[in-house]
């Protein structure tokens, strides 16, 4: 069990400058009503987003798809761990599409767990929550952030042989591809030498990987990816991460300070400071990167229509 006056101490221990605006309570009312009504899950909530009060007063959100349980365990994410996920709702594209509508909202960003449950990862879903919302809402931009679509099992037929999972993973993929995001995002979350112990379940060259083929599929699709700092990496390590990326086609960056959701998560190992962001963002510009998000609060999809 976690221990509450520990915990408030490490929060009341944190700098100043990872204390984010906390928004007009009305106009988060407004978008947690609408959320909230539908059933509907964020992981602007699922993650305890620290900018969700600004983005919810912009009426801005970022829409957790098929439930709130993910079947890998990362060590620092917040959003819940299981084996068994909840049936996916088959009314959440309806639902999402309609609190797009009721938003107004111009720039949406889908996610999701990961659901290795699922016989394509859940590749389908994403691209029947796009049509329900385009159906709607003509106007709205969709960007996508996946999982890696590895895992899992596709069902086959008896009489046909079975993929492998790379094959597998280009396929689903592939399926979100052909939708035409305006953005597709897969995060590798960390350095090389830190994902063991940061992403259980993942693989720095799988999620490489993601952003890679889907240059090759279409390579008018802009790629991003973001990398959450504290857990130990060294700006050189940093460096490479970036240079990687930059080597599979990614043209978009985020870097984000990583905060403890709770005694049982990683241990922050260092907070950067606002000035080191921006010597890392100044970096990430002279790669090539054509859209660049770099600071404490940054997260994934925070201002992400700013690049449209």
């Amino acid at each position: 069990m976690v221990n509450p006056i520990k915990m408030k101490a490490h929060i009341q221990s944190m700098p100043k400058w990872l204390r984010p605006s906390l928004g007009k309570a009305s106009e988060i009312s407004t978008v947690q009503k609408i959320i909230n009504q539908r059933q509907l899950h964020t992981i602007c909530e699922e993650g305890r987003c620290p900018n969700r009060g600004e983005c919810y007063a912009q009426k801005t959100v970022t829409f957790l798809l098929m439930g709130p349980t993910c079947t890998r365990s990362c060590a620092f994410c917040q959003v819940d761990k299981g084996h068994a996920p909840m049936p996916l709702d088959p009314e959440e594209p309806q639902k999402v599409a309609e609190a797009v509508e009721l938003l107004g909202l111009e720039y949406v960003v889908l996610t999701s767990v990961a659901r290795d449950d699922l016989p394509d990862g859940g590749a389908s879903w994403f691209v029947t929550t796009m049509m329900a919302i385009r159906e709607r809402n003509p106007q709205a931009k969709i960007e996508v952030l996946t999982a890696d679509f590895w895992g899992g099992q596709d069902r086959v037929g008896a009489d046909k042989l079975s993929v492998s999972p790379a094959q597998r993973q280009r396929g689903r993929i592939e399926v979100v591809v052909n939708a035409k995001p305006a953005c597709y995002n897969h995060n590798i979350e960390t350095v090389s030498r830190l994902q063991g112990p940061v992403r259980r379940g993942a693989k720095y060259w799988r999620s490489l990987d993601v952003l890679r083929i889907v240059k090759e599929l279409d390579p008018s699709i802009p790629t991003k990816s973001g990398l959450m700092l504290g857990h130990g990496e060294t700006e050189s390590e940093v460096i490479e991460a970036m240079t990687d990326l930059r080597k599979v086609g990614c043209d978009r960056i985020t870097l984000g300070q990583y905060m403890q959701p709770s005694l049982a998560h990683l241990a922050v190992q260092k907070y950067w400071t606002p000035e080191e962001f921006e010597h890392l963002g100044a970096i990430a510009k002279q790669m090539g990167f054509f859209h660049v998000r770099s600071g404490p609060l940054v997260r994934s999809s925070y201002h992400a229509g700013d690049s449209i």
